[in-house]
């Protein structure tokens, strides 16, 4: 019987350890007595799957529904603790789980918590009816938890550990304890998504017979950033070239890296001339749609780039890729962009617009008429029962062509369902223009031959109101969760604002003792300062605590974790785009504000006004059109 205690006592020691190899090798060895004190069962593959911080498989669609409330309060059954003393341990340490540590040390328990009795007690706490009976399993679990079981406890359930281990760190480990080649456990667990079930076939040499597995979310690749198109020639004009790739067997995994591959310095951009897919980059939600198999026809699953199923946020794409024949077209995994579309104009709308959708449980016909949803389909990552990652683009690209053209006809789905039926909406026709509209198109794409030709497409791309461009390189495979120099992205910022802060919060985990989180304004026009956003990013850490010791000594109302502030500060703030915006008194939000600079040149008069706003709004191609 393995017990959490080894989760606890090891992920201790990784918190404090520097050294990725030692991590590596402590991972390895306790994977391995695991494996030894419960051979061929459940405990070493638990112990993989709960150190890489996963209450559940990947694949596992259960969800602990363990907030912080609920937490909180069980915290505050175990440790006996007051509401205040807790929230004073929380602000000390940003993190609720090393608070309980704090607060428990006067407990003294032996551990006898096995991983199995964990496994078996989310399982209950996902399936119970109620919050009472769920909350009533979460106390028998922390009363038994010695005071470092239940810091982790916490910490898995909240799905942050704050050990510096990554899922990619486990694998190796695993492959090291096992003797197993890292790319095939890297592999098995792509396919499956099941750490715990890529441990068991590890040991039991099973990797090869690892099977792909829809409705659950691979890992999306990502694209860097670019300012100009001469800085996107020249990337694709390096020539890419892997170095310290791992070699195979036991030995390469106890003394390689094992981690990416290294990019080769840039060559000239007259060494290779440009071989790159330029697309226009939308202002959408990146999406996978999982549909087409073959042991649930009609099952359709739609997730976001963090993982998210949100498949019932747009009935009208799982009623659309619900078309897809299993036995004609086969099982499949698209990646792409939902768009808020404009059927009139054949153009999408701001992601303003969109972003109304987000989240909703329920979607009236009224929210489907108004702000009709389509996928804009520009990679193929499945099909056929054939995963296509390692396929060239130009490859996936002709395949994807050729599977939408068979399918488009037949992946659509009205503007209006019968809400008179309980359960699964059912179709509604009203006449033909609601017989169905379609709900796929491809990302028109074609290849780009120098610096002039980018620039006419970004200024093409921002006259249809689309972010920017895509150029993604003709030979890259798709590697999920990576961004590299295979994809770029050239979107050019809006003028920037001068702002002044208004109010600031404690930010969390090594933040959790500062004022990281600043709210800012501008100058109205009778000279009020209106808020029209908040923003954390591009300060420096110096920078932080000078803006702490500042903030602090200039409060005008501490309300806990937000303080109100006299408007001292002035920054310089860049934003994606602005939108109309009732949360703030100005009318307007920036959109991804980030800060650029400290203006400590520049006097508080002397900042922007919402007339300026205002006008950077309207000079935005892609705005919502008011009436």
């Amino acid at each position: 019987m393995v017990l959490f205690n080894a989760v606890a006592t090891l992920a201790d020691f990784l918190a404090g350890e520097g050294s990725r190899l030692k991590k590596r090798a402590a991972i390895a060895e306790a994977i391995a007595a695991a494996e030894a004190e419960d051979p061929g069962g459940e405990g070493s593959g638990l112990f993989a799957q709960y150190l890489a911080g996963l209450p559940f498989a990947e694949a596992d669609p259960r969800k602990l529904n363990a907030g912080g409330a609920l937490l909180t309060k069980a915290m505050l059954k175990a440790t006996g603790a007051t509401d205040a003393a807790l929230t004073a341990a929380y602000r000390r340490h940003g993190d609720l789980g090393a608070a309980a540590f704090e607060l428990m040390q006067g407990v003294s328990r032996a551990a006898s918590l096995s991983l199995g009795e964990v496994c078996a007690a989310f399982g209950a706490m996902a399936t119970a009816r109620t919050t009472a009976a769920r909350a009533a399993t979460l106390d028998g679990l922390l009363d038994r938890g010695t005071p470092a079981e239940v810091k982790y406890l916490v910490k898995l359930m909240l799905g942050d550990m704050r050990i510096g281990v990554k899922q990619s760190l486990v694998e190796e480990a695993i492959a090291v304890a096992a003797g197993a080649e890292v790319g095939a456990v890297r592999h098995a667990v792509m396919l499956e998504a099941d750490l715990a079930d890529a441990t068991r076939r590890a040991f039991d040499g099973t990797l090869g017979e690892a099977r792909m597995r829809l409705f659950h979310p691979l890992g999306f690749m990502l694209a860097s950033p670019v300012e100009t198109p001469e800085e996107a020639v020249e990337r694709f004009t390096a020539k890419p070239e892997k170095v310290a790739k791992p070699k195979k067997g036991k030995k390469a995994a106890d003394e390689a890296e094992l981690d990416e591959g290294v990019e080769a310095a840039p060559v000239s951009a007259e060494a290779r001339p440009v071989e790159a897919f330029l697309e226009d980059k939308y202002d959408g939600m990146r999406a996978q749609i999982h549909c087409g198999d073959l042991a649930e026809p009609g099952r359709v699953a739609i997730y976001s780039r963090n993982r998210e199923d949100i498949t019932e946020s747009f009935p009208e794409l799982e009623e659309a890729f619900a078309a897809v024949l299993p036995d004609v077209d086969g099982p499949m995994i698209l990646d792409g962009e939902i768009l808020a579309w404009d059927y009139k104009d054949s153009r999408a709308l701001p992601f303003a617009v969109l972003g109304t959708r987000i989240g909703r449980k329920r979607v009236s016909n009224e929210v489907r008429t108004q702000v009709p949803a389509v996928f804009m389909a520009f990679d193929l990552l499945y099909a056929k029962g054939e995963l296509q990652l390692e396929h060239p683009l130009r490859v996936r690209r002709n395949r994807l062509e050729t599977i939408v053209e068979q399918m488009v006809d037949r992946v659509v789905s009205p503007f209006a369902v019968d809400e008179r039926e309980k359960g699964r909406q059912q179709v509604m026709f009203l006449g033909e223009k609601d017989a169905g509209v379609a709900r796929l198109m491809l990302s028109p794409s074609r290849l780009v031959e120098s610096a002039e030709d980018i620039d006419r497409a970004y200024a093409d791309a921002r006259a249809r109101a689309n972010e920017g461009v895509m150029l993604k390189a003709a030979d890259s495979a798709y590697l999920p969760g990576r961004r590299g120099l295979a994809w770029v992205k050239l979107k050019r910022e809006l003028a920037t604002l001068d702002v002044v802060i208004t109010g600031a919060e404690y930010g969390h985990g090594r933040r959790a003792t500062l004022l990281s989180d600043y709210t800012f304004a501008v100058r109205g026009p009778g000279g009020e300062l209106l808020n029209v956003g908040k923003a954390y990013s591009g300060v420096t850490d110096a920078e932080i605590l000078e803006l702490t010791e500042s903030l602090k000594a200039h409060t005008l109302e501490d309300r806990g974790h937000f303080r109100t502030v006299e408007p001292l500060i002035v920054l310089e703030v860049a934003f994606n785009n602005i939108m109309r915006s009732g949360r703030h008194a100005s009318g307007f939000a920036l959109r991804f504000p980030r800060i650029l600079r400290l203006r400590t040149d520049k006097p508080v008069e002397e900042i922007d006004t919402l007339e300026r706003v205002e006008e950077v709004y309207l000079s935005q191609v892609d705005r919502p059109v008011e009436s």
